[in-house]
């Protein structure tokens, strides 16, 4: 996932200086009134007993266990290993002081501090409950965070207002990130067997959480029989490998997709032996040889040979995971990391994209997907190609923010958002309709009732962006600096949270998202394209799909605001991003125009002038 704005839009540790604008809305309590004597609520679960508390939401009361263990600690042997069950105790559990993955800080993120955090001892879910948990008949939604699969922590989200308004439980689960959760070489993988040769660890971490899910949800107060899995972004994209996986069958029944893309790897290009791969460059073999030089050899045959992979074996796992991770992000301007692996064993050979419409990985499942009108505003807005910083007023007060050029940003954004909908949601919808599923849904989420700041005009910058969508199944309208102006009191907020609310949890409930509804949302089928324009109730309704890949790259060819280069770059982007990179159709796009530009090279060198003349590429740096 590359472009060159951020370097790396969905797949890159950069995700972290980006994310300052959404991220800390997640992480703040304050909306949680504690009961003056709390009740400690005790659940023997499969891995021991748990304590929760109570609370008041909104008047109603709420139920929340945090930090619960859903497998072993992937440490020590257990690195670059299938996640192992917890062994069954009736012991009390007292979780650790920290429950995050390893990952790059953020400080706008529930995983602040400096450099490199977390701990390899991650595997932990949350459970907030509305009721009784005697019960045990509630739907449960799972959620799946998003973060490039390299950062993120279920504490970025609280869905307590979701759980306590709609009735229903929410699970929210941490994963192996980077390279502790996806890793592809002979060293790992040539000394393994079973499952534990696979090279998709989080996506095993997911499918691990859904078992210990339906072996306890039913003591908290949800149905082990109606599940639903729901992600934005990464989050979205590990639903896609979930549809896909054979280990996730009947783990869940029900699924929705939210800015999710189908990107995934090659078994040979998540090793890439001597950068053969010109896209990738974070590749094991080449990270091996930046992380270990000691121990690789110039043989031409040793990565068959068992005592030389031995060596490297002891060396790999020798290593601290925080020095490991932060290798990666050294690196992360190099461009593409290898995450989720065609590895044949939890995702298909044949890869992501295409498995989608093999019969033989169906799942009996309902599926929403959709995007955000305006995907890219969250990258675009704040890149300096784009945006420069000014002062309005004057000196003495802060900068301001504006667009360079009005009509290219429009033009640029509105091509890319539309080519993540048409690869991340319709080719999504089609596959899927190929392989036979029955019940697909299709939105594209356009609220943009937002208001200007004195120091930029938000709407025009930001309008519908990538994760705004997620505040309204939260209820906490935090934006980082930005989220008076993103999300300001308003009729129509309140009309978008109801809407969302009620649509996403009847999906859950009755696997149909129209029992409130003020109108029909109709069932995709490809060749209607029909989808359902989110947004206040004025103006919440269908429309059909009029746009091809082919079509919205002619648009660029005949565009008048931009030079031959930057069509290149914009149709280079339009085609790597969001699913597996189209270089065929890159290089035949009119006639082979393109390939006056080495464009790999042309990219980082816009990069490297933009370091060199404003210190980094974002307005964040």
């Amino acid at each position: 996932m590359k472009h060159i704005y951020s370097k790396n839009e969905i797949s890159s540790s950069q995700v972290v200086v980006v994310c300052c604008l959404i991220l800390i809305s997640f992480v703040i309590q304050g909306c949680t009134i504690p009961l003056r004597k709390p009740p400690i609520n005790l659940i023997q679960t499969t891995g021991g007993v748990v304590s929760g508390h109570d609370s008041i939401i909104g008047g109603k009361p709420l139920k929340t266990w945090v930090d619960i263990p859903y497998a072993q600690p992937p440490t020590d042997d257990l690195r670059w290993r299938a996640p192992r069950a917890l062994a069954k105790t009736s012991k009390k559990f007292v979780p650790p002081e920290v429950t995050a993955c390893v990952q790059e800080s953020s400080a706008y993120g529930a995983v602040q501090g400096d450099g490199i955090v977390g701990s390899e001892d991650c595997l932990y879910l949350d459970i907030r409950s509305p009721v009784d948990v005697s019960n045990g008949s509630l739907p449960v939604m799972v959620w799946i965070h998003g973060g490039g699969n390299v950062t993120g922590s279920k504490d970025y989200y609280d869905f307590s207002r979701l759980v306590v308004e709609e009735e229903l439980v929410v699970v929210s689960i941490n994963y192996r990130l980077g390279a502790l959760g996806w890793f592809t070489h002979p060293a790992i993988q040539k000394f393994q067997t079973g499952v534990d040769q696979s090279s998709n660890f989080g996506t095993l971490d997911i499918i691990e959480a859904l078992h210990w899910i339906k072996q306890n949800i039913d003591k908290f107060g949800g149905n082990p029989g109606n599940v639903t899995i729901f992600g934005e972004s990464a989050g979205g994209h590990n639903v896609l490998a979930l549809l896909v996986s054979p280990q996730a069958k009947g783990l869940f029944h029900k699924a929705i997709i939210q800015s999710g893309y189908t990107s995934s790897a090659s078994l040979e290009s998540a090793y890439n032996k001597n950068a053969e791969d010109p896209l990738v460059h974070r590749g094991s073999w080449q990270m091996t040889h930046r992380l270990l030089p000691h121990r690789q050899s110039t043989l031409p045959n040793y990565h068959d040979d068992l005592e030389q992979l031995s060596g490297i074996r002891e060396s790999l796992r020798a290593l601290d995971a925080k020095d490991l991770i932060s290798a990666y992000t050294q690196y992360r301007d190099e461009d593409y990391m290898p995450l989720t692996t065609s590895d044949g064993i939890v995702i298909p050979k044949e890869g992501l994209e295409t498995a989608l419409k093999n019969p033989q990985y169906i799942k009996d499942v309902a599926v929403i997907a959709g995007s955000t009108r305006d995907e890219l505003s969250f990258w675009l807005g704040t890149h300096r190609y784009f945006v420069e910083e000014y002062y309005p007023y004057t000196r003495f007060l802060p900068k301001g923010l504006r667009l360079r050029d009005k009509e290219l940003y429009k033009f640029w954004r509105n091509i890319r958002s539309h080519a993540w909908k048409l690869r991340g949601v319709d080719h999504v919808l089609n596959a899927l309709e190929v392989a036979g599923y029955q019940s697909l849904y299709a939105y594209r989420f356009d609220w943009d009732d937002q208001k200007r700041s004195m120091f930029a005009d938000i709407p025009e910058i930001m309008g519908a962006a990538h994760a705004t969508d997620v505040a309204f199944l939260t209820g906490r309208y935090l934006y980082g600096p930005i989220s008076g102006y993103m999300y300001p009191k308003s009729r129509s907020r309140d009309q978008m949270e109801r809407t969302m609310m009620r649509a996403w949890s009847d999906f859950a409930r009755f696997g149909n998202p129209n029992k409130r509804l003020p109108l029909n949302w109709e069932k995709y089928n490809q060749d209607r394209g029909e989808f359902l324009m989110l947004d206040k109730d004025e103006d919440l309704k269908m429309g059909f799909e009029t746009e091809t890949m082919a079509s919205l790259l002619k648009k660029v060819a005949d565009s008048v605001l931009l030079g031959s280069f930057q069509k290149c770059l914009l149709v280079w982007e339009s085609l790597v991003n969001i699913g597996d990179p189209d270089i065929n159709l890159y290089n035949a796009w009119e006639d082979g125009v393109c390939s006056a530009y080495d464009i790999i090279f042309e990219r980082k060198k816009i990069s490297a002038q933009l370091k060199r003349e404003h210190g980094g590429i974002s307005v964040f740096e």
